[in-house]
């Protein structure tokens, strides 16, 4: 594909003309494969909202919509880590598709984090942010052209506490400008939310808006990560 637009299109409007299930994860996925008009071929993953196992801390039926929140917030800030992501019906219902990226078996986080700090530093505080509960070190990784991206963002936007991650390399560390200035600009667009951002809120509850604005004001008010307590 040669450009996100093109590759949005693709996902949104393409057929899904196979799909095969993954092993991996508790909720029902799926690799697919999507092919458009022209016969271009992209490959996805598809979670539908059917195949979610209840949990007791999120909505029921709401992870998918999480992933397409996620994508669109990844994309007003400025930090685009995570693949095109859409909604759509699927083989079982509607869920998020989002592009499959290829990668290697020694691409991910511990292979990496040392020498892709900076791209590192703004996912982190995404997550940070996000309250990601689900943050292991294989859903980030490099692709063959050495982009670092990140997947699985079903488990975000909780209004209560949840970040769970695997990433601890930047806590206590001050926020470079690029990252406190896109912060500061999101909070500013909430108070008007147009385009993408106002997509992105309307697929939240409003008390994770709230929950979601003071997170940031704090971050960006602190102008750093938070410390980690050592016992």
């Amino acid at each position: 594909m040669s450009n996100d637009a093109s590759v949005l299109r693709l996902l949104r409007e393409g057929e899904i003309v196979s799909h095969a299930p993954s092993p991996v994860g508790s909720n029902y996925t799926f690799l697919v494969k999507i092919r458009g008009a022209s016969g271009q071929e992209v490959k996805a993953i598809y979670k539908p909202r059917d195949g979610e196992v209840p949990l007791w801390d999120f909505e029921s039926g709401t992870l998918y919509k999480r992933e397409y929140a996620a994508y669109l917030f990844s994309q007003v800030l400025g930090w685009r880590f995570i693949p095109e992501t859409v909604v759509r019906d699927g083989p079982y219902g509607i869920g998020s598709v989002q592009r499959f990226v290829h990668h290697g078996p020694n691409s991910f986080y511990h292979h990496i984090h040392e020498n892709h700090r900076e791209e590192l530093r703004a996912i982190h505080c995404f997550d940070i942010i996000a309250n990601n509960a689900d943050r292991k070190a294989v859903h980030l990784f490099r692709d063959a052209e050495g982009k670092v991206w990140g997947i699985d963002h079903g488990l975000t936007f909780n209004h209560v506490p949840k970040l769970r991650t695997v990433v601890w390399d930047f806590w206590g560390e001050p926020l470079t400008p690029p990252i406190q200035e896109a912060m500061e600009a999101f909070l500013k667009s909430m108070k008007s939310p147009t385009g993408q951002v106002k997509e992105m809120l309307g697929l939240l509850h409003p008390v994770e808006v709230e929950a979601l604005g003071k997170r940031m004001e704090w971050i960006a008010e602190m102008g750093a990560f938070p410390e980690v307590r050592r016992y």
